[in-house]
């Protein structure tokens, strides 16, 4: 039996000690990218300002035989960006593909210094974060970097979502999870072709009227994936690390992505993958709490005072379990107002210059 003690120990001699707790820092948006293509890795000092998560893409979306190329650019442009505050994260080749272990072996060593976060695909259980947790520690050590690199773990399994607890609990290193529903669509069997969104055959329909069963009865359109989405935000807020949305494939249907991201949003996700620019400001908007939503916060915060017993604000009742909803929107609205003068501005918080 390992000693929770040793939880907290660098898995290698040299290696920087694993974090004790998951660092908060914006990532309403993880905006992918794919690193053999020119004319998107032209536009990154455009797009890097824009973002609060930018990651390197090497696994789905990158063709077979530009996987190598792939890895070498993004070293490439890793050593010319100005990230500023934006992280940079990298998405892995799958463990049992023929590019995920030359993946890390070259990208630790030569971008480790710039790399937050590297993103594991089709994580099936625990073993799979020990085997990169390991792997993380001996070359960061024989790379000399001076803080560990965080994991990232998407879940698109079914046996992922089975174990879904212990992918959470199994590093110190784990940063958070992605759903990925294409991946977990084909894996589950189910019949959708999709990526992400709804379905329009996953339905109820009213009953039928007693007075006229042949009338027209209304319909109503399922979320397919609340479910896993919500196990998934249990799981993460269980264990200390943060649940995303993963992609929504229909570039051109910003609306249902909108709606899609903020169902993850209220559910509890901190952000969502952007595939698209047109996706990076949707998903700024969307995991940014609403100005009337800080207001009321405050409001309420203010009325309860020490946080005990209770009080009437406009009519409704609030007591302490009102004042803890209320402090996770005004804890992310602060977070975020240190970051953006425009959200301090709209939400009435101090602006980041003048804190």
């Amino acid at each position: 039996m390992r000693s929770a003690k040793d939880f907290f120990a660098p898995l290698a001699v040299g290696a920087p000690p694993p974090p004790r707790e998951i660092p908060w820092r914006p990532s309403r948006m993880i905006h992918f990218f794919d690193p053999s293509n020119e004319k998107m890795a032209a536009k990154l000092p455009q797009i890097i300002p824009r973002v609060d998560v930018l990651l390197g893409n090497l696994e789905d979306g990158v063709r077979a035989d530009n996987k190598i190329v792939a890895r070498e650019n993004l070293i490439k442009i890793v050593d010319g960006a100005d990230f500023g505050e934006t992280q940079f994260w990298i998405r892995l080749n799958s463990l049992d593909s023929p590019w995920g272990l030359d993946d890390l072996l070259t990208l630790v060593p030569a971008i480790g210094e710039n790399l937050d976060v590297v993103m594991v695909p089709k994580v099936q259980g625990a073993e799979d974060i020990h085997y990169v947790d390991r792997l993380l520690a001996q070359l960061e050590a024989k790379a000399g970097l001076s803080r560990p690199v965080l994991v990232h773990a998407i879940l698109e399994t079914a046996r992922g979502v089975a174990n879904v607890e212990e992918i959470c609990a199994a590093s110190p290193r784990m940063q958070g999870l992605s759903l990925g529903p294409a991946d977990l669509a084909a894996d589950r069997r189910m019949k959708t072709t999709r990526v992400g969104g709804g379905h329009p055959g996953y339905l109820v329909r009213q009953d039928p009227r007693p007075d006229d069963p042949a009338a027209v009865r209304a319909t109503f359109q399922q979320d397919p994936w609340h479910y896993t989405l919500a196990r998934m935000v249990d799981a993460c807020a269980a264990n200390g690390i943060m649940p995303y949305y993963g992609p929504f494939g229909d570039i051109a249907d910003v609306l249902a992505c909108e709606d899609q991201f903020r169902n993850a949003f209220l559910l509890g996700c901190v952000g969502a993958w952007s595939l698209h620019p047109v996706q990076i400001d949707i998903a700024k908007k969307v995991f940014s709490p609403e100005p009337a939503d800080v207001e009321w916060a405050k409001r309420v915060v203010a009325a309860m005072g020490d946080g005990t017993g209770a009080v009437m604000v406009d009519g409704t009742m609030q007591d302490d379990a009102s004042v803890k909803q209320c402090r996770v929107i005004l804890t992310l609205a602060t977070r975020l107002a240190a970051r953006d003068a425009q959200l301090a501005a709209a939400y009435g918080l101090p602006a980041p210059e003048a804190r």
